[in-house]
């Protein structure tokens, strides 16, 4: 209850403070930032455009989380991969997702030797810190799964031998959406192992006038070229980077925010299926990395909001009457967050 003045007034009351929040940087932070941005830099010189694209891909490397890749063919989604593993030097292995391709041809096989008269395992491209899964969704279920299974638990199994990969491991798949005949589309808890599902679309004019200008000069054109791509860190770097993530801090609001924005695509309106807590945990992840890169150490509200496309957008299934009036799903996660109120740190 206030209390009053003589004149019989309330007494003004000192404005409430917010508790104060974490430092904004240290050095490791800076570093931190300094050095993915170097990346971001070297990645930008071998893709023109797709500036947001680059930053995505960069958070969920940042995160430790995979990336599923969704665009129509020729925009650069192998040359981006390659250019980002440039970057670190990091071991790269692709793979062609075929309706025939067996599990074994994504984690290897035990193989007898002849001269010593014993088995021995040769590894499969999955043995590899970025893997690019082409096509992802021209295999079948079982294929898919053993690659989904190496992406949770960074270790493959063969003949009962567990294998570690080697830090920092991530796969990069991509899908046409246009091309759906042939296909086994992934279900929705394989989906939810992706942290993050990034949209590729076609550049601007002005872009596409520089790409083309850029492939060709006088080398063939379509030639994936990282040549002007520099090492600017190592896979230890990265390793370190992603440690550092997961000390960014983190306070009950955004927490909570974060919650709120996953539950609100089960009760909300046009959506059949809405995101598990998987999803509350990857807008938590991605909003760290995405921080970390902004030199900040600790997760703002807007960091979730950034990222809640990305993140969300394969974990729900909006109502069919939506899609046939040409909603999209981005359109109803957006309504989400116009409905989520963020607070105020």
């Amino acid at each position: 209850m206030s209390e009053t003045t003589d004149a019989g007034l309330p007494e003004e009351q000192p404005e409430e403070r917010q508790p104060a929040g974490p430092a904004e940087t240290s050095p490791e932070i800076e570093r931190a930032a300094a050095l993915i941005g170097a990346m971001r830099e070297q990645i930008q010189r071998a893709v023109i455009g797709q500036d947001a694209v680059v930053d995505q891909v960069l958070t969920g490397l940042l995160a430790g989380g995979h990336v599923l890749l969704e665009g129509v063919p020729g925009l650069g989604k192998t040359l981006l991969v390659l250019a980002l593993a440039r970057t670190f030097r990091g071991k790269f292995a692709r793979i062609q997702f075929t309706p025939d391709l067996m599990p074994s041809d994504v984690t290897g096989h035990a193989m007898y030797d002849v001269d010593t008269g014993k088995f021995r395992i040769r590894r499969g491209p999955a043995f590899t810190n970025l893997l690019l899964a082409d096509e992802i969704n021209r295999a079948p279920a079982k294929t898919q799964a053993a690659l989904l299974e190496v992406m949770q638990e960074a270790r493959i199994t063969i003949e009962g031998e567990g294998i570690d990969l080697d830090a920092p491991f991530m796969t990069l798949a991509t899908q046409n959406p246009i091309e759906q005949e042939g296909t086994y589309p992934l279900p929705e808890a394989q989906l939810d192992r992706f942290l993050l599902k990034v949209r590729i679309d076609y550049p601007g004019e002005d872009e596409e006038v520089e790409l083309v200008r850029q492939v060709s000069k006088g080398r063939t054109a379509g030639l994936l070229d990282v040549d002007a791509v520099e090492a600017v860190a190592s896979p230890a770097e990265i390793a370190e980077m992603q440690e550092i993530c997961t000390r960014v801090t983190l306070v009950d609001s955004v927490v909570s925010y974060a919650v709120r924005v996953a539950r609100e695509t089960r009760v909300g309106g046009g959506i059949d299926v809405g995101a598990g807590p998987r999803g509350a945990l990857a807008l938590i992840r991605a909003a760290r990395a995405r921080a970390l890169m902004a030199g900040r150490g600790f997760v703002m509200p807007d960091d979730v909001k950034d990222v809640s496309l990305a993140a969300l957008r394969h974990r729900v299934a909006i109502a069919p009457e939506l899609e046939l009036e040409g909603r999209t799903t981005d359109d109803v996660l957006q309504a989400v967050l116009a409905r989520v109120e963020a607070p105020r740190t």
